[in-house]
Formats: C-alpha cells, sequence, structure tokens
C-alpha cells in the first residue's frame, strides 16, 4: 500500500488537470494575501484597517458562498466555476493595476479583494463537488487529500515566498501573479467535461436554499458532520491567542510567532502525505470523530506546554489531525448527499468552514480576556472534545457510516 495515495492523478486525466491547476491558483492566492495585508499596512498604518480587512474577505464568502450553493444545484457547476474564475482573475488584474500605478486608495483595495472573494464565494459549492464528479467512490478520499496536500504545501511556501516578491517588487507583482495562476485555473477548468447535477433540480433562491437545510436536517450523518466541524473550531481555534502565549511564554519573539503558524502547516502536509494510511478507510464517521478528538486534545496540550519544543510538536499533531479531519469531513458530505443537493449542502460546508474558524478565534480572545490565554486553549480543546464524544455517543448514523461499496463498471469522468 503505497504511503501517499496517488490513485486519482495516475487514473483520471480530468482530475490531474484539475488538481495542477488549482494547486497554481492556491500558490497565487498566497502571495496576493501576503500582498494586500502589506499594502493596506503601508497605506494606512493601522491595525484596524488589518483587521477590517478580514472582514472584506469572510462576509462575501459567507454571503455569496450561500447563494452560489443554489446555482450549483442549478446550473452546469463547470461552467459556473469558469464564469466566477473569470471575475476573481478581473478583481486580480484590478488589484494589480492599482498597485502598479500608485493609486493609493485604501477604499479601491478593499472593494475589489471584496469583490474577488465574492466571486470566490459563489463558485465554492460547485468547486467542491467536482472531486465526486470526476473520480469513483473509491478514490474520492484519496482525491480530496491530494487537493488537501497542495492546499498546505501552498499554506508553507506561498506566504514566505510573497514577502519576498514584494519586498523586491512590491504587491503590484504579487497581485499579477495571481492573476497568472487564475488564468492557468480556468484553463484547466475548461478542460473538464460538462458536470451538469443529476435530478429535476430547483430555482436558484431562498426556497432552494431552505430546502438545502431541511436536507441537512433529515439527514444526520451530514447534519453530525457540520456539527463536528463546528466543535472543532467554534471551540479549539486557537491562533488569535498565539500573540499572547508567545509574549507570555517564549519572549514575545516575532520569529516564534510566525513558526506558530508554520508548525500546523507542517502536521498538515506530513499527514498530507501519508494519505494513504486514511484515504481507503470505509468509516468515515469514526476517523473523522477521532481527528477532531485528537485536534482538541492537542491544542489542550499547547494551552500548558512551557518548552517550546513541546509547543511547536503538538501544533504539528494538531495540524495533521487537521487534516485527517478536513479530507474524511469533505469526503462523508460528498458521497452522503445525493447530486441534486450537493451543491446547496457543500455551499453550508463552505461557509461552516469559512465562519468557523473567525468566530472560534474570537471567542477564544474573549475568553483569554475573561480569565487567561492558557485557560481559553485548554478550555477550548478540552470542549472540543466533550463536543464530540458526545455527537459520537449520540449519532449513531455518523459513528455507523461506511462508504459505498466501489463501483467496477463506472468509468470516471474525463476518461473518455
Amino acid at each position: 500500500m503505497s504511503v501517499l495515495d496517488v490513485r486519482p492523478l495516475r487514473t483520471s486525466p480530468a482530475f490531474r488537470r484539475l488538481w495542477l491547476a488549482t494547486s497554481c491558483s492556491t500558490l497565487g492566492q498566497q502571495f496576493a494575501l501576503v500582498a494586500v495585508l502589506a499594502q493596506v499596512w503601508d497605506l494606512t498604518e493601522s491595525p484596524v484597517a488589518a483587521g477590517a480587512l478580514g472582514l472584506a474577505q469572510a462576509l462575501p464568502l459567507v454571503l455569496f458562498g450561500l447563494v452560489g450553493g443554489t446555482l450549483a444545484d442549478a446550473v452546469d457547476r463547470r461552467r459556473l466555476v469558469l464564469v466566477t474564475t473569470a471575475g476573481q482573475l478581473v478583481a486580480a488584474a484590478g488589484l494589480a493595476a492599482q498597485a502598479l500605478l500608485g493609486a493609493g486608495s485604501v477604499a479601491l483595495v478593499f472593494g475589489l479583494v471584496a469583490v474577488q472573494f465574492a466571486f470566490a464565494g459563489l463558485g465554492a459549492a460547485a468547486r467542491k463537488t467536482f472531486v465526486v464528479g470526476l473520480l469513483p467512490t473509491e478514490q474520492v478520499s484519496a482525491g480530496l487529500a491530494l487537493s488537501g496536500l497542495s492546499f498546505q504545501a501552498a499554506m508553507l511556501a506561498g506566504p514566505a515566498v510573497g514577502g519576498i516578491v514584494t519586498a523586491a517588487w512590491g504587491p503590484g507583482a504579487c497581485y499579477a501573479i495571481d492573476a497568472v495562476s487564475l488564468l492557468v485555473a480556468a484553463y484547466g477548468v475548461s478542460r473538464l467535461p460538462s458536470l451538469r447535477p443529476k435530478g429535476t433540480g430547483e430555482r436558484p433562491g431562498p426556497r432552494a436554499l431552505a430546502e438545502g437545510l431541511a436536507f441537512v436536517g433529515r439527514k444526520p450523518v451530514v447534519a453530525g458532520t457540520l456539527l463536528t466541524d463546528v466543535f472543532a473550531t467554534l471551540l479549539a481555534m486557537p491562533i488569535a491567542l498565539f500573540p499572547a502565549l508567545n509574549a507570555q511564554r517564549f519572549g514575545d519573539d516575532p520569529r516564534v510567532l510566525g513558526l506558530f503558524l508554520s508548525a500546523i502547516a507542517v502536521g498538515g502536509v506530513v499527514m498530507g502525505s501519508l494519505s494513504g494510511l486514511f484515504t481507503r478507510r470505509r468509516r468515515l464517521g469514526v476517523v473523522q470523530l477521532v481527528a477532531a478528538a485528537v485536534w482538541g486534545l492537542a491544542l489542550a496540550g499547547f494551552g500548558l506546554a512551557q518548552p517550546l519544543w513541546l509547543a511547536f510538536a503538538l501544533l504539528a499533531v494538531a495540524g495533521a489531525a487537521d487534516t485527517v479531519g478536513a479530507v474524511t469531513r469533505s469526503a462523508l458530505v460528498q458521497l452522503a448527499t445525493p447530486d441534486s443537493h450537493r451543491g446547496r449542502v457543500s455551499g453550508l460546508e463552505f461557509v461552516v468552514g469559512a465562519a468557523g474558524p473567525d468566530l472560534g478565534n474570537a471567542r477564544a480572545g474573549a475568553v483569554a480576556g475573561l480569565t487567561s490565554p492558557a485557560v481559553a486553549a485548554v478550555s477550548g480543546g478540552l470542549l472540543c472534545v466533550v463536543g464530540v464524544a458526545g455527537l459520537a455517543i449520540g449519532n449513531r448514523s455518523l459513528r455507523r457510516y461506511r462508504t459505498p461499496e466501489p463501483e467496477p463498471t463506472r468509468v470516471p469522468a474525463g476518461q473518455v
């Protein structure tokens, strides 16, 4: 058994094109994230403005992520992603132009960022359905693991290289690289087969969204999967605590602060490289619950860690558990949802994943203000474990879920 499960790259040319194009665009996005932070700081020298940038990114993602979920169940998903990628590309080109021309308008930067993230949210649900639409059932987890690995690698390398490019040539260069990477992504998506939703579908709108919510309520295995993510992010997200814990225990060294984030990414990359250990498991619900519990325990331990090496090690364990949980969660949502509802449920999964970390960091900061950073980290991790344990006991469908048997007669899309 291969340690890294690369079956999707070997067997599906369509998935291989998609993976390469998406890996390229993800790296470009990391360049742009560094550039926009640097530019907003240069224009304002205000931490409030830098924080508001997060809202300019998160609010359009959440709002348009829900709208995009209803569209993904009504139109050709490949075409929807092509249109939204083109919108992102135009916004990236606008960011490059304003930086290179020295416009000096923070309002323009915020507006273009909001537009880019609105298009990203609009296409996110459709994009999430691509893997299950291109691969046979038994390779879906492996395909998601490969996608996660490329994302973690981009998170690890992208900001560092983006910082170097920004320092050498300015933010405009990073925005231009992002635009080129989106052009590559659009080409990769254009080579995919048509991916229309199966079933009659519904007209996009509030009624379709309400039906998607009702479906989740009727399907305990899907509801439990989304709730697991809520427990992991809302209760245990630690990033807001990094500066305070670094100041209290590790000399307030900014290099240590950066390494905290890198340690999580390192754990994710290592576990993504070992994807063969978990992508062939059929008990996805159990794997997901165990991963969420390990995430909570590791972060509780991080809150107590005194030696720096132990803090890094526990964050790496948390990052590894997060990768396993994210892959199995996405696979379970896609496989347990009929194609007629897959876009809307994917939209809800995307919104939970986009909003949960921000709300979790807000919770961590509030608890730390009332008590201490250590109490916030330990209590959050332990509450996550308690919530996951209660879900494991109470949600029998999630605990017993198995992936469907392989379909040997199915020919993956794009193979012909």
